[in-house]
């Protein structure tokens, strides 16, 4: 009986669909993967689309819903303060912004407050900042002030003890932006590795949603 004859078409076909699949997985993994950077850089919302309006002490913000921390609910609002939640390469941080007149800078707060709530010794912690426990008083109990002794203007931040054993600590720092409002940030202390590029980092979503402009 004769060889039966080797079909090429088939083979090929075979292999073009193959390659298509192969082809086709490649760009929807791309895909994800320039979003997820994308959501990680703040250049996108990260859950809605959705653009939401705020006024806040006659400075008017364009966010994108998925930010909102609280939920959402009309497109165009009056606010006394808005809670954003954001996800950057430091972590997760939570904004709070508010009229400058209800918060004070950490920095003006280091020489106000803390300094004189120091203990005597030092924390080791991330190369640059001076890590400061405070006395249990005042509410101060757990809590340690990390800052950058050579600056005029210092990063700093004040951090509470981990509610679990094994936990992060949680540390606030509130700031003075350029728009005259003023932003409470809340992350974790793993956060703290990279303070050079934090505030840096926190300006780009800020300035998307008009933040940091001053209102005309």
């Amino acid at each position: 009986m004769p060889a039966k004859a080797f079909q090429p078409s088939a083979n090929l076909g075979f292999n073009l669909a193959a390659i298509g699949v192969m082809v086709a997985a490649g760009a929807l993994a791309l895909a994800y993967g320039i979003d997820g950077l994308s959501r990680l850089r703040g250049d996108t919302p990260a859950r809605d689309d959705t653009m939401l309006v705020r006024n806040i002490a006659g400075q008017t913000l364009t966010i994108p819903a998925g930010w909102m921390r609280l939920g959402r609910e009309d497109r165009e609002s009056f606010a006394s303060q808005i809670d954003l939640r954001l996800e950057l390469s430091t972590g997760q941080v939570d904004v709070t912004l508010l009229p400058r007149s209800r918060a004070r800078a950490s920095a003006r707060l280091l020489d106000g407050v803390y300094l004189h709530q120091f203990m005597p010794n030092e924390v080791e912690g991330p190369a640059g900042l001076v890590g400061k426990p405070l006395y249990p008083t005042d509410g101060f109990e757990g809590e340690t002030v990390w800052y950058d002794p050579l600056s005029g203007d210092p990063f700093v931040a004040k951090c509470a003890a981990p509610l679990e054993k094994g936990g992060e600590a949680h540390c606030l720092r509130t700031v003075i932006l350029p728009s005259g409002l003023a932003a409470v940030y809340s992350f974790g202390a793993s956060a703290l590795v990279s303070w050079r590029q934090f505030d840096a980092e926190m300006a780009v979503p800020l300035k998307k949603i008009g933040a940091l402009q001053a209102p005309l």
